[in-house]
């Protein structure tokens, strides 16, 4: 299962990490949020240990999502050294997260 990241643990969780970190922003009420889910828990158990996967739900934690300008969901941000390397937004097969994450580890 995904991490859980918030406005409260994400400079300590994604920030402050030493990994690549893949941060899903989404929502309950969004449809292809909901579809790439399962894939980024996949995703989650995959790259257990090497990779820091979560979500933010951007309903419940609107600060991150204003800080790095989401404006579309699902926007998904990956990070390394506090800073963003990449991004991906909509529903997108798992083969272009795993290319994108191979990318920067």
């Amino acid at each position: 299962m995904a991490a859980t990241f918030t406005d409260a643990n994400f400079e300590q969780e994604v920030l402050s990490s030493d990994k690549l970190s893949v941060i899903d922003f989404w929502a309950e009420w969004c449809g292809p949020c909901r579809a790439i889910g399962p894939v980024i828990d996949e995703l989650s158990k995959e790259y257990d240990g090497k990779v820091n996967i979560g979500k933010v739900n951007v309903d419940q934690n609107p600060q991150i999502s204003v800080n790095y300008g989401i404006t579309s969901i699902p926007a998904i941000l990956f990070v390394k050294g506090g800073k963003v390397v990449d991004k991906l937004v909509g529903a997108q097969p798992k083969a272009n997260f795993v290319k994108k994450i191979e990318a920067h580890i």
